[in-house]
């Protein structure tokens, strides 16, 4: 064993010094790459922030959010924030060694902070703040001695705080709300941290320069440091704390997060009491001699792969050859553990084979079914190869996944659960099915039922309670990926549900593709520009707007006889005279002082500046105070309404 151990050994030490012979020397050439590395893992950019990132250019001073030294011309600012980019945080992007700034607030990068990212010894302004970043903190961020700030709240970072943070000497600033962060502060009493300074102070403690801090929303437990008593206690609120001043959870959502964490703890004890050192020897010596070996044989093994992949699937899923496959990603099993899983043969039995076909588009099919229990489901089944479905993918739809079933409204459709298999590859959504049709069948389709005036304006709050919840009682807060009559759903008794069939064309959506589609006789063949805004909560709002003009005109928001119903109402919405001509001619019955409040906020909906457009907030506030839904007013325009069909008929 020794010989052997020595000669892997020096296998490894050799092939370690080859490999640093052949490194290329730090330049401006290692930032191009690592810049189109990260440009690589964003897989959406709706604002095409990086269409002007050319991977001919040498020089990447010029392009959109990098800034360069004017003496060396290697980056020093990376700052893309709130430019709407979908995607994951690149290895690579630990080889831009001058980075001085690093910002890239409000976006939606999913997946981990990579452990490289403490290489950037420069950096003093780290700011992942407002994403959909998952796992814990780095503890290499504490190995940047030059770090001023630091910004990751509203994320859904676990795990505790690393005591390596109290390295940063020069740190000011630390952000870290609204995660889901555990343990003790380090520098309590409850904590075990080792680095000290030379005045005795642990952990935070540490950081003498740290004027502001907020660790506000996690799960953090045990005694606030009592070198923190200066600290408002804001900025520690909603966490479970004990013996202090500052305003807890409740204590159900202390103790399950307690529970669950013990649980965890317990799988990783037995984890690591199964691991052997002899192993781990085993390991790098293997390792020394597989790294010589690849060296010599990675073009035969990469055409093996290939070949690998195109004869079939595996596993769960198989990933692309592109160039995500450097990039590894690590999938949580447990993610889906509180979604019911369907089988793919239950589905099929409910959906007559899969034949009963109610919509579908170049992403996806929507299949009408009823279960062994009598309940009818809808079911979104994605149309994906098991080429297409790499790691990342993978990733995205378990978390859209844990999204949607996070959902609990009365006028927001329920997941009920998915399905995931590999052979035959598929991957399915079911939500419970509204018997009654969608909102845009009953008003536009010629023999659909005629809605009453009380009935549309009780639908119309309905649709904004929902999108209230979802805009400012979920955390983070959840848009409706097309939000449009044909995806509002009626049950028998007219009330709304809302189902966001379409949240998954941004999953499968491949650049130079239409998505266009014919869903339930409903237009959705829109403009690029036209779909982006229904991907944030402000576009939800104007196509709230869409929906109140087609509740009180009857009109499509695009025909023949109007053209774009948008464009047709603003003539008759800037003066209250007006606000009739807007009426569906089939309504004799509207009450004009609801249509008054209605069309006031119809035009602050589709304003055409997004920042000036109302929280749902706001709008689902005046709609309750503006339309009166008492019994007797109701019974009355009910009662007119009746007539009027009665009249009609006859």
């Amino acid at each position: 064993m020794a010989p052997l151990l020595g000669v892997g050994v020096s296998l490894l030490v050799a092939g370690l010094g080859c490999a640093l012979l052949v490194a290329p020397s730090e330049s401006v050439a290692d930032d191009v790459s690592a810049l189109l590395a990260f440009k690589k893992a964003i897989y959406e950019d709706p604002l095409a922030k990086l269409s002007d990132w050319n991977p001919k250019d040498d020089d990447p001073c010029g392009w959109t959010g990098v800034e360069c030294s004017p003496f060396d011309s290697r980056v020093v600012t990376l700052e893309l924030s709130n430019s709407s980019l979908k995607g994951f945080l690149a290895l690579e992007i630990e080889s831009l060694s001058s980075l001085q700034k690093l910002i890239l607030d409000q976006n939606t990068l999913m997946g981990s902070i990579p452990k490289g990212i403490g290489k950037l010894r420069n950096l003093i302004v780290l700011d992942l703040s407002i994403n959909q970043l998952v796992g814990s903190i780095p503890s290499e961020i504490g190995d940047m001695p030059k770090m001023l700030k630091i910004d990751l709240h509203a994320n859904r970072l676990d795990g505790a705080i690393p005591p390596e943070l109290g390295k940063l000497s020069s740190l000011t600033e630390l952000r870290l709300s609204n995660n889901s962060l555990t343990g003790t502060i380090p520098g309590s009493n409850d904590s075990s941290v080792v680095f000290t300074n030379s005045d005795g102070q642990i952990g935070l403690c540490r950081l003498t320069q740290l004027t502001d801090m907020d660790l506000s929303y996690n799960y953090l437990v045990g005694d606030v440091p009592t070198c923190f008593k200066q600290i408002q206690r804001s900025s520690l609120v909603g966490n479970c704390f004990k013996n202090n001043d500052t305003t807890n959870r409740p204590d159900h959502q202390c103790e399950n997060n307690l529970r669950g964490n013990e649980n965890n703890s317990v799988d990783k004890n037995e984890r690591k009491s199964s691991q052997q050192p002899l192993w781990l020897l085993i390991l790098e010596v293997i390792t020394g001699i597989s790294f010589l070996t690849m060296l010599t044989l990675c073009t035969i093994a990469g055409l093996r792969r290939c070949k690998a992949r195109s004869s079939g699937n595996s596993g769960t899923w198989t990933r692309a050859v592109s160039w995500k496959e450097n990039n590894v990603i690590s999938i949580d099993d447990d993610l889906l553990a509180n979604v019911p899983k369907i089988s793919r043969q239950e589905l099929a039995e409910a959906c007559e084979d899969f034949s009963n076909i109610i919509g579908s588009s170049h992403d996806t099919i929507v299949y009408k079914g009823t279960m062994n229990d009598g309940s009818e489901i809808a079911v979104v089944s994605l149309s994906a190869s098991v080429h297409y479905w790499t790691s990342y993918v993978e990733l995205y739809f378990q978390k859209e996944v844990v999204e949607m079933a996070r959902l609990s409204h009365e006028n927001v459709a329920k997941m009920v659960g998915y399905s995931k298999e590999s052979d035959p590859f598929s991957r399915m959504l079911v939500f419970q099915y509204p018997p009654n049709g969608t909102l845009y069948e009953h008003l536009h389709d010629v023999e659909g039922c005629q809605l009453s005036w009380p009935r549309r304006m009780k639908i119309a709050l309905r649709i904004a309670r929902a999108l209230r919840y979802l805009h400012t009682e979920m955390q983070p807060p959840f848009a409706v990926a097309a939000l449009a009559s044909s995806s509002v759903y009626l049950t028998e008794d007219f009330s709304p549900k809302i189902i966001d069939f379409e949240r998954w064309r941004a999953l499968l959506t491949k650049p130079g593709l239409s998505s266009g589609s014919i869903v339930n006789g409903s237009l959705n063949n829109i403009t690029d520009s036209r779909h982006r805004r229904f991907m944030d909560v402000q576009a939800n709002t104007f196509a709230f707007g869409v929906i109140l003009l087609e509740l009180i005109s009857g009109r499509a928001p695009v025909s023949k006889d109007t053209g774009d119903l948008v464009d047709w109402a603003r003539k008759h919405l800037d003066q209250a005279e007006e606000f009739s001509k807007l009426v569906d001619p089939k309504l004799r019955n509207a009450n004009h002082e609801n249509l008054g409040i209605v069309c006031n906020v119809v035009n602050l909906c589709i304003d055409a500046e997004p920042c000036r457009r109302p929280s749902m907030n706001m709008i689902t506030a005046i709609l309750e105070e503006g339309i009166d839904m008492s019994p007797a007013t109701v019974l009355r325009d009910s009662s007119l309404a009746w007539a009027e069909s009665e009249i009609a008929i006859s």
